[in-house]
Order: structure tokens, then sequence, then C-alpha cells
């Protein structure tokens, strides 16, 4: 006879389930949002995935989420200052969508609205025990933004969707629709102050012939559990390029998931991991090639310090229909730490014939000759190093196309190295 034995809840599981039960009757929705935020509890019930649950391999999060603070919805929370001037700020502050106005051109509504009216129970759910952020936020969202940038219009200035706490619990949405031609850039901010936990997933749709440029910047204090996910769909010759920082945070995971679904697209992810003190980062991408002649191409570099780990799992996947996919991929990381540990998991599952595909990973130290060659000519070893490590992730913010991106990230590299240099 078989013994099927539950495995005890941890006080974080608990915490999860709790605060459902506390914030039930104030969450938005109607029966069918219920329905899904009903089954997402469940599946919390069942457990947090370990490493046993082979999309979390690495990060064991029913070990590493030790705790879950309370929701504190009159902790202090305001607007950051945007990357770029001039960008139209749209913020959540705790979990609530903030007075904002809609760039020139957009349309902006909340994402309370749409639960209300049942109108994105689509997109409340989780795909199963892997897939325990989606299941975390639908039980718990109550708010957030929705952009649509109708077809033909070009935003002249960056629209920033900001995500900002001031502790405890905050669990948010974006949807961001660009319609057949569209052209825009978008910037999400994931800050705050205090010990929390923060579940933000966004919904990115990327219309025909659209050209979108899309950063995120994770910059969570160290007491934090971030877990994010974005989810994207590119159309029929639309252009995307999408740029990942994580610079903070205790426990952070960032889901990238993509699907190439029209014929010609071009996808570009670039990502920069600074990890520091004994902080956890993992950045998960599925990248699906869905129709023929689409092209992808990922570059994460990783800077690990101190007692910090890092991971980076990239999947690409060619369906069968997508003849001509031209698909790469790369993870290169430099470690600055002998207790410091980066894991990198690449993987092709191609069903086409006529494709192009690879990947690589590299992890390796500061080259000794490079150090030698500056500080033979006066230049201190510490501004050294820091000059080699800076040049190493600069190569990858100077592919994006926009100076003053560029020039903004860099002054958030050098605050970074001036702590942990």
């Amino acid at each position: 006879m078989n013994v099927i034995t539950q495995m005890k809840r941890t006080a974080a599981e608990d915490a999860l389930i709790d605060s459902y039960d506390v914030r039930a009757a104030d969450l938005p929705g109607d029966a069918k949002v219920t329905v899904k935020r009903d089954e997402a509890v469940e599946l919390l019930k069942s457990g947090l995935p370990t490493r046993k649950v082979e999309a979390w391999h690495y990060t064991d999060l029913r070990r590493l989420l030790a705790s879950v603070p309370a929701f504190d919805l009159e902790a202090y929370a305001e607007p950051v200052e945007p990357l770029l001037a001039g960008a139209s700020v749209l913020p959540v502050l705790n979990g609530v969508a903030g007075r904002a106005a809609a760039p020139d051109g957009a349309r902006l509504a909340s994402f309370a609205e749409g639960l209300a009216s049942g109108e994105f129970a689509a997109l409340l759910g989780s795909s199963g025990h892997d897939d325990p952020v989606s299941a975390i936020n639908s039980a718990l969202v109550a708010d957030g933004f929705v952009l649509d940038i109708p077809a033909g219009v070009e935003l002249a200035q960056p629209a920033e969707l900001q995500n900002v706490h001031g502790g405890g619990q905050a669990h948010s949405r974006f949807v961001v629709r660009a319609g057949a031609g569209a052209k825009a850039a978008i910037i999400e901010r994931q800050t705050g102050k205090g010990a929390a936990l923060v579940s933000s997933i966004s919904h990115l749709d990327v219309g025909d012939d659209a050209e979108i440029s899309y950063l995120i910047i994770q910059e969570q204090p160290q007491d934090v559990s971030h877990l994010g996910q974005i989810n994207i769909r590119i159309g029929k010759g639309s252009s995307l390029t999408l740029f990942v920082m994580n610079t903070g945070g205790k426990l952070v995971r960032q889901e990238v998931r993509v699907v190439a679904a029209g014929e010609g697209s071009q996808f570009k992810l670039r990502g920069v991991n600074l990890l520091s003190g004994d902080s956890h980062t993992d950045v998960t991408m599925v990248l699906d090639h869905l129709a023929p002649q689409t092209v992808s191409t990922e570059t994460f570099r990783n800077v690990v310090t101190g007692k910090a780990e890092g991971v980076f799992q990239g999947q690409i996947r060619v369906a069968r229909d997508a003849q001509k996919t031209d698909a790469k991929m790369a993870c290169n990381t430099l470690l600055l730490s002998d207790e410091g540990s980066f894991s990198s998991k690449p993987e092709l599952e191609i069903f086409a014939d006529d494709v192009a595909c690879g990947h690589g990973a590299t992890v390796t130290e500061i080259e000794q000759d490079h150090l030698f060659y500056l500080m033979a000519r006066g230049i201190s070893e510490k501004v050294a190093r820091g000059l080699l490590v800076k040049a190493f992730v600069a190569e990858v913010i100077e592919e994006l196309e926009d100076e003053a991106v560029v020039e903004a990230l860099e002054v958030k590299l050098d605050a970074w190295f001036a702590e942990h240099g």
C-alpha cells in the first residue's frame, strides 16, 4: 500500500495563504476573477517549488523565501525620479495605481477596473507548480496600469511604469498593448523601502510592424524578495528590444516569457546582473519561435561579489513551422569573489530543420595581464579593477541606441560600483 504524506507547510506558505484570507474581501474582481484567485490559492496550498522542480532547480523557493511580511497599505511610498527627464510617470504605490496622465497619443486605465469587470480574468491563474509567481500574484494583485498605444502612434517621450512600495507586501500588474506600426519606449522600475515581498507581472503585446524598447530596472533594498515576470507576444515584422538590469534585492526571480508569433519578427534581450552581499538572483527566460524568419539574440553580463549567488536559465524553442529562425544566446559572468557563484543553463529545443541557432556561457575572473597593464601606468589597483569591471558590463549597455538611456544606466553602474567595487 502506498502512503502519501502531505509536507508540512512553511511559515512563508502559511503567511501567503493567510494574506489572501485577510485581503479577499477587499480585492477587486467579478465571479470569474474570484474563481481564478481561489485556484491560485489552492496551488499555493500544495507548497512552493523546491529544487526537485526542474524550473526551480537552482532557486529553491521553498527554502529561500523564509518569511512573508504582512500587508502594510499605510506604509509611505511615493514616485521616484524618472530615469529620463520628461518621461510620463505612471506610479503604482503599495500595489495601488496612483494619479497619472496618459502619454500624449496613448490611453491609460487602471488594472483594477479590468478585474472588476472580469476583462482580465484570463490573465490570472498559473500554469502549474512551476509557476508560483503567477499563483502568488493572481491571488493577491489588486491594481496596476493598462497602457494602450494605438496603431501608428509614436510616443514622443518614454512612459515609465513604477512599482514602488514602502514595505510589507506589494502585488501589481502592468499591461502594455502596442498597435500595428506603433513606436514607443517603455521603462519599468521596481523599487521601494523596507523589508517586503513584491510580485509584479507585466504583459506586453507588440502589434505587427511595431518598434518597441522596454527596460526593466530592479533596484530593491537588500531585504526584499522580488518575484517578477514579463509575458511578451511579438507580431509580424515587429522589433522588440528588452533590457533587464538587476542591482538589488535579497531574493530575486525575474522570468521572461516571449512568443515570437509573427513572421519576420525580431527580439533582442540584453541584461546586466550586479550581485552583492548574500543575495540570490535568478533570471529565467523561455523564448518560443513560432513563425518563419524570426530573429533573436540574448546576451547577459553578470558581476558577482561577496557571497552572492546568480542564475541564468535560457531556453529557446523553435517550432516545426519556424523555418529560417536565427537565434543566439550568450551568458558571460565575472566572479570577483571566491565565495560567490553563478549557474548558467542554456537550452535549445529545435523542431525545424533550416535554422541557425547557438548558445554559449563563460565564467571568469579579472584578467591579471589587463590589471597589470593599467597599474603599470600609475592607476591604483582598486580603480583599475573598477575600470575593467565597468567595461565588461558597459559593452552590453552601449548596444542600446538611445544615448540618454545609456548615460542614465551608466550612472547607475557607477553608483553600484562605488558601493560594492
